[in-house]
């Protein structure tokens, strides 16, 4: 190890250990017990990497990251905290850390990770909501600022140096192979092969292993993971069963509900639970649609970097964007704003323009779950035994009728209150509660109330 380590720990013992261990590994540690000197020595331009504690005396660890990759830009910093909570974790990734242990920790595991640190550059993000991936033009964008995309990046941050099979679920065009690029490209693997398995991978008495050849510890995505036969599905399970150390990460991507296929006898259930390790579901476009404008700023912006005219959409026309269903999900949305960058002849599109596009495109809903005329108690049921087959074997965490029930009143209120204009007399009546009662649950559940005309 080669560099300069700035160490911020109130605890002496901490920081002596650090000090004497860094300093063997032929390292220059300088170490303080205040975030005040830390900070002051990274405006000086000392230091390759920082290791610092996150309670401290004079202020929060975690406060100080933002400033740091302000002054810094690419300055690694690995977090260490005896609020060993999964929030500590999340607040680490968000605030991009570049590494989060809690402590008590392994010694040389953090020396580990501090020389990958020093040998490394961290990756600098752009300040804008968009992770741009090395990969093919038409990949997807990672963009979103509503609380749904939040989440999902916070579950990404937590899975992506650990070594369980990551199952991504969601509709066509929502990204979810993007999903596992990112997953690989941020993770400890980066430096090693990203592979798409298909099925003639799994051909013959050799596929499989050449598989893994290719993968030389990398990750392995199988796409669309429902669509393989049978024998395909069984040379995985194979597979992943001779596994050895060095084994390459499996990701597997699907559209198709894999309980219901599994149910139905048309998918195996052991790869099912080899598979499902972390499932992680990326939402449609239909469930944030506050990012419609961002997606769609963004593709333009994409359009004229290619090359394209130079095309702003008007504010009555992103209002029709916002509004349509978009079944085809982003990829849609990016084609049609593309169509739309061609086909204008202004530098403003206009609410006409993007009505003579969406006229042309499919008004269907995208078949999601259950099949047509299913009741809701039949797809409630469906849902709530896929939640507890996800915990294999274990109980979900106490509290569980609370948490359904809040499930179903969130949205049942909120298309109520929509459906009456926003009048919570007409609401309460539709649904056949007391008025006081139907306030309480808009405040308990933070429902936002808009009063508007309503022709219903």
């Amino acid at each position: 190890m080669d560099g300069t380590v700035l160490v911020a720990d109130d605890d002496r013992t901490i920081r002596t250990v650090l000090t004497q261990a860094l300093t063997r590994a032929g390292c220059k540690v300088h170490a303080t017990s205040s975030l005040t000197t830390l900070m002051r020595w990274v405006g000086e331009g000392k230091g390759d990497l920082v290791i610092s504690d996150v309670i401290m005396p004079d202020g929060n660890g975690l406060e100080m990251l933002p400033k740091i990759g302000q002054e810094r830009p690419g300055l690694p910093v690995i977090v260490i905290s005896a609020q060993n909570t999964i929030m500590t974790a999340i607040q680490a990734a968000e605030a991009e850390a570049y590494d989060y242990l809690p402590k008590p920790f392994d010694l040389p595991d953090l020396m580990k990770r501090a020389a990958r640190a020093l040998e490394t550059k961290r990756r600098v993000r752009p300040a804008r909501e968009t992770v741009e991936l090395p990969g093919e033009q038409d990949d997807l964008p990672l963009v979103g600022r509503t609380p749904q995309m939040q989440a999902l990046y916070r579950l990404v941050a937590r899975v992506m140096n650990a070594d369980l099979p990551v199952l991504i679920t969601g509709e066509s065009g929502t990204g979810k192979s993007l999903i596992a690029r990112a997953i690989h490209d941020f993770s400890d693997r980066r430096s090693l092969p990203f592979v798409i398995a298909t099925a003639s991978d799994l051909e013959g008495l050799d596929g499989p292993s050449a598989l893994v050849a290719r993968a030389k510890g990398g990750s392995i995505l199988f796409d669309e993971v429902a669509d393989l036969d049978e024998e395909a599905q069984a040379r995985i399970v194979r597979m992943l069963d001779s596994f050895g150390d060095t084994a390459p990460r499996v990701m597997a991507t699907s559209q198709t509900d894999l309980m219901g296929r599994m149910e139905a006898g048309q998918f195996r259930q052991d790869l099912f639970y080899r598979l499902g390790g972390v499932t992680i579901a990326v939402p449609s476009l239909r469930e944030r649609v506050d990012d419609i404008p961002l997606l769609a700023e963004h593709f333009l912006g994409r359009c004229e970097r290619d090359g394209a005219a130079r095309r702003t959409i008007a504010p009555e026309a992103m209002e029709l964007i916002r509004a349509y269903s978009w079944p085809g999900n982003v990829r849609q949305l990016e084609h049609t704003v593309r169509r739309l960058v061609v086909t204008s002849p202004e530098e403003v599109i206009t609410r006409i323009e993007v009505e003579a596009v969406l006229g042309n495109q499919p008004e269907i809903e995208p078949l999601v779950g259950g099949g047509e005329g299913e009741k809701l108690s039949a797809s409630v049921a469906k849902h709530l035994r896929r939640y507890f087959d996800l915990h294999g074997g274990v109980l979900p965490p106490p509290g569980l009728y609370a948490r359904i029930l809040r499930e179903v009143e969130l949205p049942l209120i909120e298309i109520a209150l929509d459906a009456t204009g926003g009048n919570q007399a007409k609401c309460a009546d539709l649904l056949g509660i007391n008025r006081n009662t139907l306030r309480k649950k808009i405040t308990d559940l933070d429902i936002r109330v808009t009063r508007r005309r309503k022709l219903m």
